[in-house]
Protein backbone atom coordinates (compact mmCIF):
# COMPACT_ATOMS: atom_id res chain seq x y z
CA UNK A 1 0.00 0.00 0.00
CA UNK A 2 1.32 3.39 -0.75
CA UNK A 3 -0.05 6.95 -0.60
CA UNK A 4 -2.07 7.13 -3.75
CA UNK A 5 -3.93 4.25 -2.43
CA UNK A 6 -5.67 6.38 -0.25
CA UNK A 7 -8.57 7.47 -1.74
CA UNK A 8 -11.35 9.22 0.68
CA UNK A 9 -10.76 11.20 3.82
CA UNK A 10 -12.31 8.41 5.32
CA UNK A 11 -9.89 5.63 4.61
CA UNK A 12 -7.46 8.30 6.44
CA UNK A 13 -9.92 8.44 9.39
CA UNK A 14 -10.00 5.16 9.90
CA UNK A 15 -6.50 3.93 9.62
CA UNK A 16 -4.90 6.82 11.51
CA UNK A 17 -7.81 8.05 14.20
CA UNK A 18 -7.25 11.87 13.67
CA UNK A 19 -9.44 14.87 13.24
CA UNK A 20 -10.00 16.48 9.85
CA UNK A 21 -11.60 19.60 9.86
CA UNK A 22 -12.14 22.47 7.71
CA UNK A 23 -11.68 25.98 8.77
CA UNK A 24 -12.38 29.64 7.14
CA UNK A 25 -9.13 31.92 7.13
CA UNK A 26 -6.55 29.38 8.08
CA UNK A 27 -3.80 31.46 6.72
CA UNK A 28 -5.50 34.55 6.16
CA UNK A 29 -6.64 35.31 9.89
CA UNK A 30 -2.87 34.44 11.17
CA UNK A 31 -0.31 36.94 12.23
CA UNK A 32 2.71 36.79 9.87
CA UNK A 33 1.52 35.84 7.07
CA UNK A 34 2.83 38.71 4.75
CA UNK A 35 2.07 39.13 0.78
CA UNK A 36 5.97 38.37 -0.59
CA UNK A 37 7.42 40.37 -3.81
CA UNK A 38 8.46 37.35 -5.98
CA UNK A 39 11.82 37.95 -8.31
CA UNK A 40 11.27 39.75 -11.47
CA UNK A 41 12.66 36.22 -13.09
CA UNK A 42 9.95 34.26 -11.68
CA UNK A 43 7.02 36.62 -12.82
CA UNK A 44 8.37 36.70 -16.24
CA UNK A 45 8.57 32.96 -16.35
CA UNK A 46 4.90 32.30 -15.27
CA UNK A 47 3.43 35.27 -17.28
CA UNK A 48 5.14 33.46 -20.76
CA UNK A 49 4.38 30.10 -19.67
CA UNK A 50 1.32 29.84 -17.24
CA UNK A 51 -0.57 29.58 -20.28
CA UNK A 52 1.02 27.28 -22.43
CA UNK A 53 0.97 24.77 -19.43
CA UNK A 54 -2.84 25.27 -19.07
CA UNK A 55 -2.77 24.57 -22.98
CA UNK A 56 -0.79 21.61 -22.67
CA UNK A 57 -3.06 20.38 -19.83
CA UNK A 58 -0.81 17.62 -18.56
CA UNK A 59 0.30 16.93 -15.30
CA UNK A 60 4.32 17.47 -16.30
CA UNK A 61 3.24 20.79 -18.03
CA UNK A 62 1.82 22.25 -15.02
CA UNK A 63 4.21 20.56 -12.77
CA UNK A 64 7.70 21.68 -14.58
CA UNK A 65 6.12 25.27 -15.87
CA UNK A 66 4.26 26.29 -12.40
CA UNK A 67 4.22 24.19 -9.45
CA UNK A 68 8.61 23.47 -9.47
CA UNK A 69 9.11 27.18 -10.45
CA UNK A 70 6.94 28.60 -7.74
CA UNK A 71 8.92 26.04 -4.86
CA UNK A 72 12.32 26.56 -6.16
CA UNK A 73 11.54 30.69 -5.52
CA UNK A 74 10.21 29.78 -2.42
CA UNK A 75 14.02 27.80 -1.63
CA UNK A 76 15.54 30.81 -3.02
CA UNK A 77 13.61 33.17 -0.60
CA UNK A 78 15.05 31.42 2.24
CA UNK A 79 18.13 31.51 1.17
CA UNK A 80 18.54 27.99 0.24
CA UNK A 81 18.05 26.90 4.06
CA UNK A 82 15.44 24.99 2.77
CA UNK A 83 15.92 21.77 0.13
CA UNK A 84 12.99 21.05 -2.34
CA UNK A 85 12.23 17.27 -3.65
CA UNK A 86 10.72 16.41 -6.52
CA UNK A 87 9.36 12.67 -7.37
CA UNK A 88 11.26 11.35 -4.26
CA UNK A 89 10.73 8.10 -2.82
CA UNK A 90 9.56 8.52 0.79
CA UNK A 91 9.28 5.38 2.59
CA UNK A 92 8.18 5.66 6.64
CA UNK A 93 5.60 3.04 7.12
CA UNK A 94 5.23 0.75 4.50
CA UNK A 95 3.19 -1.24 7.10
CA UNK A 96 0.71 2.14 8.00
CA UNK A 97 0.72 2.49 3.81
CA UNK A 98 3.10 5.37 4.41
CA UNK A 99 5.56 5.09 1.46
CA UNK A 100 5.81 5.48 -2.58
CA UNK A 101 6.80 8.47 -4.36
CA UNK A 102 6.16 12.06 -3.62
CA UNK A 103 5.48 15.10 -6.29
CA UNK A 104 7.35 17.55 -3.77
CA UNK A 105 8.77 17.84 -0.88
CA UNK A 106 10.44 20.68 1.04
CA UNK A 107 12.71 20.00 4.19
CA UNK A 108 13.47 22.72 6.46
CA UNK A 109 17.22 21.96 5.90
CA UNK A 110 20.37 23.29 3.57
CA UNK A 111 21.45 19.38 2.76
CA UNK A 112 19.68 19.09 -0.92
CA UNK A 113 21.74 15.21 -0.81
CA UNK A 114 19.31 13.64 1.67
CA UNK A 115 15.86 14.29 3.12
CA UNK A 116 16.29 15.45 6.25
CA UNK A 117 12.99 17.17 7.76
CA UNK A 118 10.41 17.03 5.66
CA UNK A 119 7.69 19.86 6.73
CA UNK A 120 5.85 20.80 3.18
CA UNK A 121 4.10 17.81 1.43
CA UNK A 122 2.83 19.07 -1.77
CA UNK A 123 0.81 17.21 -4.02
CA UNK A 124 -0.25 17.51 -7.88
CA UNK A 125 -3.99 16.97 -8.23
CA UNK A 126 -4.80 14.37 -10.36
CA UNK A 127 -7.36 15.22 -13.46
CA UNK A 128 -7.30 18.69 -11.84
CA UNK A 129 -9.48 17.90 -9.11
CA UNK A 130 -7.79 19.11 -6.10
CA UNK A 131 -10.48 17.40 -3.33
CA UNK A 132 -9.39 14.10 -4.72
CA UNK A 133 -5.75 14.95 -3.59
CA UNK A 134 -6.80 15.22 0.05
CA UNK A 135 -6.09 11.56 0.87
CA UNK A 136 -2.91 11.65 -0.72
CA UNK A 137 -1.64 14.97 0.99
CA UNK A 138 -2.69 14.16 4.14
CA UNK A 139 -1.41 10.84 4.63
CA UNK A 140 2.20 12.19 3.11
CA UNK A 141 1.66 14.94 5.69
CA UNK A 142 1.33 12.07 8.69
CA UNK A 143 4.45 10.52 7.18
CA UNK A 144 6.42 13.61 7.55
CA UNK A 145 4.93 14.07 11.15
CA UNK A 146 6.06 10.61 11.96
CA UNK A 147 9.36 11.04 9.62
CA UNK A 148 10.30 13.64 12.05
CA UNK A 149 9.14 12.22 15.52
CA UNK A 150 11.60 9.24 14.86
CA UNK A 151 14.81 11.50 14.38
CA UNK A 152 13.42 13.21 17.19
CA UNK A 153 12.79 16.49 15.33
CA UNK A 154 10.64 18.59 17.12
CA UNK A 155 7.84 20.16 14.04
CA UNK A 156 5.01 21.57 15.39
CA UNK A 157 3.12 21.64 12.01
CA UNK A 158 3.30 19.96 8.97
CA UNK A 159 2.26 22.00 5.70
CA UNK A 160 0.15 20.66 3.16
CA UNK A 161 -0.64 21.70 -0.61
CA UNK A 162 -2.67 20.43 -2.97
CA UNK A 163 -2.33 22.08 -6.33
CA UNK A 164 -3.02 22.00 -9.84
CA UNK A 165 -0.77 24.61 -10.79
CA UNK A 166 -3.42 27.46 -11.39
CA UNK A 167 -5.23 26.58 -8.22
CA UNK A 168 -3.51 25.94 -4.72
CA UNK A 169 -5.11 24.74 -1.51
CA UNK A 170 -3.63 24.57 1.74
CA UNK A 171 -3.65 22.14 4.74
CA UNK A 172 -1.96 22.06 8.17
CA UNK A 173 -1.64 18.90 10.27
CA UNK A 174 -1.10 20.35 13.95
CA UNK A 175 -2.08 18.63 17.27
CA UNK A 176 -3.35 15.20 15.49
CA UNK A 177 -6.03 17.40 13.92
CA UNK A 178 -5.76 18.06 9.94
CA UNK A 179 -6.80 21.79 8.95
CA UNK A 180 -8.17 22.21 5.26
CA UNK A 181 -8.10 25.87 4.30
CA UNK A 182 -11.83 26.79 2.74
CA UNK A 183 -9.68 29.65 0.76
CA UNK A 184 -8.30 28.53 -2.61
CA UNK A 185 -5.41 30.63 -4.36
CA UNK A 186 -5.50 31.30 -7.72
CA UNK A 187 -1.66 31.18 -9.37
CA UNK A 188 -2.75 35.11 -10.12
CA UNK A 189 -2.43 35.54 -6.20
CA UNK A 190 1.39 34.45 -6.25
CA UNK A 191 2.40 36.77 -3.63
CA UNK A 192 -0.11 34.86 -0.98
CA UNK A 193 0.55 31.35 -2.11
CA UNK A 194 4.66 32.00 -1.86
CA UNK A 195 3.67 34.33 1.45
CA UNK A 196 1.57 31.40 2.94
CA UNK A 197 4.58 28.68 2.71
CA UNK A 198 7.04 30.76 3.63
CA UNK A 199 5.63 31.59 7.01
CA UNK A 200 5.04 28.51 7.70
CA UNK A 201 8.39 27.71 6.78
CA UNK A 202 10.12 30.69 8.60
CA UNK A 203 7.69 29.66 12.40
CA UNK A 204 9.31 26.33 12.36
CA UNK A 205 12.39 24.87 14.54
CA UNK A 206 15.24 24.33 14.90
CA UNK A 207 16.48 25.90 11.38
CA UNK A 208 18.21 29.02 12.48
CA UNK A 209 17.06 32.34 12.11
CA UNK A 210 13.62 33.17 10.22
CA UNK A 211 14.37 35.37 7.39
CA UNK A 212 12.45 38.46 7.36
CA UNK A 213 10.56 40.20 4.44
CA UNK A 214 9.08 43.02 3.78
CA UNK A 215 5.51 43.25 2.41
CA UNK A 216 1.95 43.47 3.29
CA UNK A 217 -0.03 41.70 5.76
CA UNK A 218 -2.65 39.26 4.37
CA UNK A 219 -6.21 40.39 4.69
Amino acid sequence: MSYTNFKTIDDIRNKFNIRIASQDGLFTDREGIERIQVSANLSEFLKDNVSLALNINTEKARSELIIAPVLLEVRKLLKKQVSFFSGVEFNVDEELGLSGYCDFLLSNSPDQVFLESPVVCIVEAKNENIKSGYPQCIAEMIAAKLFNERKSIIVPHILGVVTTGSNWKFLKYEKEIVFIDFDEYLISQLSEIVGIIVASINSLVPRSGAISFCGAKLL
